[in-house]
């Protein structure tokens, strides 16, 4: 592993990350704590969590419970306030399972940071990020069908604008670092560097989206502006919710995976998908190589900054995840990744 800085805030960040969706629901308590436990052995001092986890399924019920396992865990031993760096994120438009389905605005912004805050047990929250954009979002398989003529253009400097006025309030009363995006586009993210320019506000950091073998859409207009933006790339789904791992190929569906509780795996789980992965797991098996390794390290081996966020539902799966993180990709695999994903582009 290595650190890389976090735009230009004058942080650094692992490049790997550890992912906590499932803390509080399908991952107990107790493991949740050994998980962050591990994660700081390892040196991986920087977790990502969200005010609507956890998920699979996200209910009002449940909503801040993940980021109360985190604070239960802090609490435990207050030191670990500041050996644990934190990124969290506020819900966007939702089905009235937060706020009663309220956009981000700046009352919003300011009702949901302060209750991570309180969740969370901390008075400093390191990134804080808009979980997708009020206008609607071209990711979790809506690129198909998407139409951004319909997004109202003209409100968005009056959002941006509110938003970067509130989060910097935050950063002047030391209650935050830096300030991300997730779910975006390359329009987006110039949209709220714009901002920053004209309202002094906090300059994006970091865009948390999904990206792996199987899912290369940041490649390109997102990736040449991260490069010239100096923005970090979070990736999520860097295995694509298990694909990658090879558990599902031959119509397999393990007990208490994912697919057994989601079988279409939120749309990624097709046939192109399946043949996809084939062909990854053949270059691994053919350089020695552990799936989930070489999928983690392609990540982390991109021509832009990224700190890949990798989840675990249980200790024992993260331990396999961490034996792999100093793994380093050849020239000739990560050739032969791109050829695959030329014949297998966007299987999902």
């Amino acid at each position: 592993m290595q650190r890389i800085p976090l735009g230009r805030t004058g942080l650094t960040i692992p490049d790997f990350c550890l992912g906590t969706m499932t803390f509080g629901t399908h991952t107990p308590d107790k493991d949740a704590y050994r998980q962050m436990d591990m994660a700081l052995e390892a040196g991986i001092d920087f977790l990502d969590t969200a005010e609507m986890y956890p998920v699979m399924p996200v209910l009002a019920k449940t909503v801040g419970r993940t980021e109360e396992v985190i604070g239960d865990w802090i609490a435990q031993d207050p030191s670990r306030n500041s050996k644990m760096m934190i990124a969290t994120k506020i819900c966007g438009q939702n089905d009235r399972f937060v706020r009663f389905g309220m956009p981000i605005d700046g009352e919003t912004f300011r009702a949901a940071f302060e209750g991570a805050l309180r969740r969370l047990r901390v008075d400093h929250i390191h990134l804080y990020q808009l979980h997708w954009p009020n206008r609607g979002s071209y990711h979790f398989r809506q690129n198909w069908r998407y139409d951004p003529s319909q997004q109202p253009r003209d409100e968005m400097a009056r959002h941006v604008d509110e938003v970067l006025e509130v989060a910097q309030e935050f950063i002047d009363a030391g209650h935050l670092g830096a300030f991300g995006l997730s779910n975006e586009s390359a329009w987006g993210t110039m949209q709220w560097l714009a901002g920053a320019e004209r309202t002094g506000g906090p300059r994006v950091a970091s865009i948390q989206n999904e990206y792996s073998l199987l899912c290369r859409l940041y490649d390109t207009d997102l990736g040449e502006t991260a490069v010239h933006e100096d923005i970090v790339l979070l990736a999520f789904s860097p295995l694509a919710t298990g694909l990658l791992t090879g558990k599902y190929q031959g119509g397999k569906i393990p007990a208490n995976s994912r697919m057994d509780n989601d079988g279409a795996l939120s749309g990624r789980h097709t046939e192109r998908a399946i043949s996809a992965v084939d062909g990854y797991i053949e270059v691994a098996r053919r350089h020695g190589l552990d799936p989930v390794h070489m999928a983690l390290a392609f990540t982390v081996q991109r021509p832009f900054l990224v700190s890949t966020i990798f989840g675990a539902t249980t200790s024992e799966q993260l331990r396999h995840v961490i034996e792999g993180l100093d793994a380093k990709l050849s020239d000739e695999v990560l050739g032969e990744l791109d050829e695959l994903n030329r014949a297998h582009p966007m299987p999902y």
